[in-house]
């Protein structure tokens, strides 16, 4: 086995919990007591206590754990990709259950529990594919109970199945019980079972019991075994606490052997000794793996091999006996001794395959595998060890290096907790859970816990960086106030270390060996540790020579140059070698403008590297060199142990496995990672030392030929890169919410509901997700290498250059979502035109486009006719990742690609500007699609300048018809209507237009933008006042139509009111002769029923459809008309809201005016009632009313409403009484809307209600201006009213106006006058009975002025009919 390692695979890294399939069975006990699910400190419950394989060809090789302290088995196939299966027991199992394989068709799991039942579950197989899978529903499984009865379940100590019909049970008094199964049950039947009991005082040893007796526990059975299955031969073996090794048939025990102390070479003696028995010679009695029973291949008979411990010699941990079981008897053959560096190991398991001898020992908390040729003829032979590769161990040393590289505390030592293969995810969940406990119990945090304590995060990595360290906190000193921050530092790193060393303490537990088995199908040995599962690989010429290296061993003379290096290393120390290797690193991140020879004697000297050595290091290595005969070529083979790859087969596949390609699983994928982490570790120490050597002969370097200093440093840098890789885990895994659903009843069925804070995810090392990408290889060494060849990272001859290889490399990471890992791969490379467009495809990822798209744009050179030719390494490399594995054929082809490139990721900026570069290089093509990307990408971006330029210069008008509604709408949506307004659009203003209209129609006048704002805004501009007008008209009118909601009526008729003014103001700009527009009837239409002008144009319908259309003219004086009756409406409203919903009162101006003059609003009244042209009658005489009421009563001015008319600042300002300023307010209302335009009919209703108001006389200036203007009227209104006193006074003064007596009149109308009236008042008058003495007086003269008058008259007759 020299030549093998050991790789293993944490269970919690492929599983979870919730993820297995489980099984509940139930107990016929009714009184046992639910389990206990106790656990200790350093051991979940999720770490095994005991382990075993099963291996056939039909199920593949499966795993058995005892879990939760033996309360859940789990079945763990490492063979098919299928979820584990654990089935929960009503109590604890004993060591050890079993499967066997039942007619190639079932799988019958048999286990004894410690309340003495013996259950049989059984799982019917499908295929190999799926064995257990859907084995956890109803009626997929069956299990059966029986209840022992001849001895009492705690005696039972080990159980040993020798098949599915056989079970022994060894007890603590030696004896053996045997259950066969006389009828095996169908289905969920039960079995019958049939218990004897056999003790090892049977006649056959009688002869020698009485010779002493033994403790009462020397006879516990701590050991048992039988023939592996299938075999006929039902015999079983078991060692006793004495060591006594007994051999059991269906009689009982029918040989025993007391074996020996010591290996003295003497054969086991026949019988047992005082020595024996001593209590020092006693076996622990917990049950062990000393037994093994087979069918030696150099035989036919059964062979048992039996180990014995020699706990008191601190050399050898014992040795093996073999034993002979011919004929019912057992015969000693051989006896293998341990190595002798085995003091301090503990042996866990053995087996023989074949006549090897392969036992599984803990050795410092490490699982090593030994192997031992049995019947070898060798006169010297050696046991051959599998060990685990050398790998750091995060000690408080080595915590201590990690500090010295950049970065900080929490930083760095995160980064060494999560690298993969280092801790478990349930390691890390664990001592989490065990922190946040302690913390809580912590007397500090009492009263002030942290809240990272009491949070929930989304993956275990997440609670880490925030729980571990969240209790430290910055103090102040006491008596200065700074800052502490070294004790800050200090207590932080403390509680990491703190919480590092509880992870090694889980670690160390969930590594503790327990079984080693062999898979049958794939000729490995398998090794079950209580979290890990590993197998026996062989190991490459790298970790072949690192092991003999590092452990001392000799190497092949070929390689003694290795020796040297190796030497070199550990001599210089560690301080030096890791400033060695950061200057390293460094050189290797940088761009090479220098020789290799000058750049590393320069670092050799500022490092001072040759004084820094040991006293005398430097005379040993020289002395040493010179025994070297070529260096160059001993430096060849070095590179190419490092570079080299020990493939097994051909990398071509054969045909039938490319037709049917094996399955790959989980467990071996990730088994195969840990074998690459293991050689590239081993590959980069390699390096280092040749590094080193380097650096110590650097003032030699310039004789050295350069070619190979480059290879060096370009195999460091691929090996480096491999190395940062493999260190680099791959975070959680997703799970599917209906696993996570699950992993609540998961949960309870084992038992484990309250186990921590936040389950655990399954995690891959990002190792794991490359190897999922690559071909599979027949073994685990053969995979790696594979993947190491297929890299492509350590195939590399000059630094200067990149493979193809590594751009592919860097871009699976990138592809995979690992961004941070292919930015420090690609960090490694020069700069190619591969590695660019990687790390521009990169920055994308990570929304750095700023940076992406110069370099992008710089790439553009490597395409088309005319450009610098690309060597053929870097056309290739750059080909391999671009879309169709093939150069562009013109800058035209990559700038689209670079443009979708953007496109895709949502960035319209770059994606514009890299459109406009295709634009500009494009062919005789069509490109009306790029076109229109530019444009609509410019115009979401907001850069409407360009996209009107874009627009403007593009050569296809259907393209900018398309476009000019985007361009408007934007613009107007964003405000930027004033840039909208200043471009010309020269050709393609009617689509403008047309847009705004549409907008405009359509949309609602409340919501921004105000489409018909802009509109107008674009008439104004271009000097078309009309439609501009008439824009703002349609804004009102729909404005109108939306002032129903009363919330919302003030701010409405404000609006509306501000475009009837806008209108008024635009369609007084035209022409008066033009001074109007046009609008579909029905479309101006409001509350009032004002006619206007229609025309109707008659187109016939037999030519044109939609030929009838009235429509309606327009004018100004129409506009200001529904101006005035919207403000009065809105003054009325404002003082009783309620008329809002009276529309009969709202649409009728009259009814508005007369509304407000009720309301003593008489300033909004008048001018409304004048702008409106309606009768004012109702309006003074209610006024006149409210005059003559103040002069008749003073004090009523204190309860009338005087909010208009009264109390403006005009009118109060006038002196005199209020009764005074209201009659001087009437006057100045009839001066200003009295008239002959009205023929004085105010001034007259006026008259009218003051001689109705218990005939008051009226006002002289209101008598005056009747007299001037209607002294026919005044004299009737005084006659109707009886108030024949004015009348004859009217009368008197009208004939008076009418003098006769002058000269002779050129008219007749001259002297007329209504004489009819005349005598109607002098009827009146005569009638009158109470006339008062003046009006006699009146009377009397009128009676003479008209006897007088009438006889001039006739005189003026007589003399006009004479002339």
């Amino acid at each position: 086995m020299d030549g093998s390692l050991i790789v293993a695979a944490h269970l919690s890294s492929l599983f979870t919990p919730y993820q297995s399939t489980s099984i509940v069975l139930p107990t016929r006990q009714n009184d046992a007591p639910l389990p206990s699910a106790t656990t200790t400190a350093d051991a979940p419950p999720e770490h095994a206590s005991f382990s075993d394989f099963f291996s056939s060809s039909r199920t593949g090789s499966i795993v058995l754990r005892l879990i939760h302290n033996g309360l859940i088995l789990e079945l763990l196939s490492v063979s098919h990709e299928i979820p584990p299966l654990r089935i929960v027991f009503p109590a604890a199992v004993l060591p050890s259950p079993s499967v066997v394989l039942w007619q190639d068709s079932e799988l019958h799991i048999l286990a004894f529990t410690e309340r003495g039942s013996l259950f049989r579950v059984v799982l019917p197989l499908l295929d190999g594919s799926t064995l257990w899978k859907h084995s956890s529903s109803p009626g997929s499984y069956w299990f059966r109970e029986y209840l022992v009865s001849k001895f009492k379940p705690h005696m039972a100590l080990i159980t040993q199945v020798q098949g599915a019909h056989s079970v022994s049970i060894g007890l603590s008094d030696g004896s053996l019980v045997r259950l066969e199964t006389k009828e095996m049950g169908y289905g969920s039947d039960n079995d019958i079972w049939e218990e004897t009991l056999h003790g090892h005082t049977s006649l056959f040893t009688s002869l020698t019991s009485f010779l002493h007796t033994t403790a009462s526990t020397s006879s516990d059975i701590i050991s048992i075994a039988s023939l592996p299955q299938p075999t006929d031969i039902g015999d079983t073996w078991t060692l006793s606490r004495d060591r006594t090794l007994r051999m059991w048939t269906v009689n009982g025990c029918v040989s025993a052997k007391v074996l020996s102390v010591l290996p003295n070479g003497r054969n086991a003696s026949p019988a047992p000794s005082a020595a024996v028995h001593a209590p020092s010679s006693l076996l622990q009695d917990r049950p062990q793996r000393l037994l093994r029973a087979f069918i030696a291949s150099w035989s036919s008979s059964p062979h048992v091999l039996a180990f014995v411990p020699t706990e008191a010699s601190s050399a050898s941990a014992g040795f093996f006996q073999l034993f002979s079981a011919a004929g019912d008897r057992l015969e000693a053959l051989q006896i293998v001794e341990c190595p002798p560096d085995s003091g301090h190991s503990h042996l866990q398991d053995f087996t023989v395959v074949g006549s090897t001898l392969h036992a599984l020992w803990d050795r410092g908390g490490q699982s090593v595998v030994e192997a031992w040729a049995l019947q070898n003829q060798d006169p010297d032979p050696k046991w051959q060890t599998a060990a685990y590769p050398q790998e750091a161990e995060l000690t408080p040393a080595y915590l201590d290096e990690l500090l010295l590289s950049p970065g900080s505390l929490t930083d760095r030592y995160f980064e060494a907790v999560m690298r993969p293969g280092i801790f478990s995810p349930l390691t890390l969940q664990t001592a989490l859970t065990q922190y946040i406990e302690s913390c809580l119990s912590h007397p500090s945090v009492s009263y002030s816990r942290p809240p990272q304590l009491l949070q929930s995060y989304a993956s275990l990595a997440e609670s880490i960086t925030a729980i571990v360290g969240c209790t430290v906190q910055l103090g102040k000193d006491p008596q200065t106030g700074a800052q502490q921050y070294d004790k800050y530092w200090n207590a932080l790193k403390r509680d990491w270390e703190g919480f590092i060393a509880r992870c090694r303490e889980i670690e160390r537990s969930a590594r503790w060996p327990l079984a080693i088995g062999y898979d049958n199908l794939k000729g490995t040995l398998l090794v079950a540790e209580r979290e890990r599962v590993g197998s026996v690989a062989t190991e490459d010429l790298v970790l072949q020579m690192r092991r003999k290296l590092s452990n001392s061993l000799p190497v092949p003379p070929r390689y003694e140059f290795l020796t040297i290096l190796w030497t070199i290393r550990t001599r210089i120390g560690r301080r030096i070698m890791l400033s060695l290797e950061a200057r390293l690193i460094d050189i290797a991140h940088q761009e090479i403008a220098f020789p290799y020879a000058d750049i590393i004697q320069d670092q050799a000297q500022r490092a001072n590297f040759v004084n820094e050595l040991p006293e005398g290091l430097a005379e040993w290595i020289t002395g040493r060199l010179q025994t070297v005969t070529d260096i160059d070529e001993a430096t060849k083979m070095v590179l190419d142990v490092i570079g080299g790859c020990d493939q097994t087969v051909k990398r071509e596949e054969d045909d039938v496995e490319l037709l049917l390609p094996p399955p790959i699983l989980e467990w071996t994928r990730q088994l195969t990672a840990s074998y690459v982490k293991s050689t590239v570790e081993a590959r980069y120490d390699l390096c280092l030392c040749l590094i080193a050597l380097l650096f110590f002969l650097s003032e030699d370097l310039q004789q050295w030929d350069p070619s190979l200093l480059a290879e060096i440093f370009v195999v460091f840098r691929g090996v480096a890169m491999l190395r940062h890789t493999a260190r680099q885990p791959a975070g959680d895994q997703k799970v599917p919410d209906t696993e996570k659903d699950d992993d609540v009843v998961a949960r309870m069925r084992n038992m484990n509901v309250s186990s921590g804070r936040a389950a655990y995810h399954s995690t891959y090392s990002l190792l794991h997700q490359l190897l999922a990408r690559m071909p599979a290889g027949i073994s685990v060494p053969d995979g790696a290498h594979r993947f190491l060849d297929g890299s492509g990272l350590l195939q590399s001859v000059d630094p200067a250059h990149v493979t193809k290889s590594e751009v592919e490399f860097c871009n699976t990471l990138r592809i995979l979502g690992y961004c941070e890992a292919a930015r420090d791969a690609l960090a490694w490379l020069p700069r190619t035109p591969g590695a660019s467009y990687v790390q521009a495809l990169l920055w994308i990822d990570e929304s750095r486009y700023e940076d992406a798209a110069p370099a992008l744009e710089s790439l553009s050179s490597c395409f088309g006719e005319g450009r610098p030719a690309l060597i053929d390494e870097d056309r290739d490399a750059l080909a391999s990742v671009l879309p169709r594995q093939e150069l562009f054929d013109s800058e035209f082809s990559f700038y689209l690609h670079a443009a979708a490139l953007f496109g895709d990721s949502g960035v319209t900026l770059y994606e514009v500007a890299f459109t406009q570069l295709a634009i500009s290089t494009a062919p005789v093509v069509n490109t009306i699609s790029l076109w229109s990307t530019a444009i609509k990408g410019l115009i979401d971006l907001g850069f409407y300048d360009d996209a009107y330029k874009t627009i403007v210069s593009s050569p296809y008008e259907k393209l900018k018809q398309e476009c000019i509604p985007s361009l408007v709408y934007r613009m107007c949506e964003e405000q930027a209507v004033d840039r909208l307004i200043s471009f010309n659009f020269v050709g393609l203003s009617d689509e403008v237009e047309e847009c705004l209209s549409f907008k405009a129609r359509n949309a609602d006048p409340r919501v921004r933008p105000f489409y018909l704002m802009i509109l107008y805004t674009w008439y104004i501009s271009r000097n078309d006042y009309r439609n501009a007008a008439m824009t703002m008209y349609q804004r009102a009118k729909k404005l109108a139509a939306l002032t129903q909601d009363p919330a919302e009526f003030h701010s409405l008729a404000d609006l509306q009111m501000d475009a009837y003014g806008v209108s008024m103001n635009a369609l007084s700009l035209v022409d008066p002769k033009n001074a109007w527009f046009v609008l579909p009837a029905g479309e101006g239409g409001g509350r009032e029923h004002r006619k206007r002008q229609k025309l109707t144009r008659f187109i016939p319908e037999e030519k044109y459809s939609d030929g009838n259309r009235e429509v309606e003219i327009v004018e100004i004086s129409d506009i200001k008309h529904e101006y005035a009756l919207l403000a009065a409406q809105v003054e009325l409203i404002r003082v009783q809201p309620q008329f809002l919903y009276v529309n009969e009162i709202l649409s009728q101006p009259l009814s508005v005016v007369l509304k407000l003059a009720q309301l003593n609003l008489f300033d909004t009244a008048l001018s409304a009632g004048q702008a409106l042209g309606v009768d004012m009658t109702d309006v003074f005489s209610r006024l006149t009313n409210q005059c003559l009421r103040f002069s008749q009563n003073p004090a009523a001015v204190l309860v009338e409403n005087m909010s208009d008319w009264l109390l403006t600042d005009k009118v109060a300002s006038w002196t005199g009484t209020t009764a005074d300023r209201a009659w001087r307010y009437l006057r100045q209302s009839l001066e200003l809307y009295d008239g002959p335009k009205s023929d004085y009919a105010y001034s007259k209703i006026t008259f009218v209600t003051i001689l109705a108001f218990e005939r008051s006389p009226p006002p002289p200036w209101l008598v005056q201006l009747l007299v001037d203007n209607h002294p026919e009227h005044l004299i009737r209104i005084c006659l109707r009213y009886d108030v024949l006193d004015f009348a004859l006074e009217y009368v008197m003064s009208m004939i008076s106006k009418n003098d006769i007596s002058g000269p002779q009149p050129t008219r007749a109308a001259a002297t007329w006058l209504p004489y009819t009236l005349f005598d109607q008042v002098m009827a009146a008058a005569e009638t009158q009975t109470d006339l008062s003495p003046h009006g006699q007086k009146l009377r009397g003269q009128l009676r003479v002025e008209l006897s007088h008058r009438i006889k001039r008259m006739q005189k003026l007759s007589v003399a006009v009919a004479q002339s």
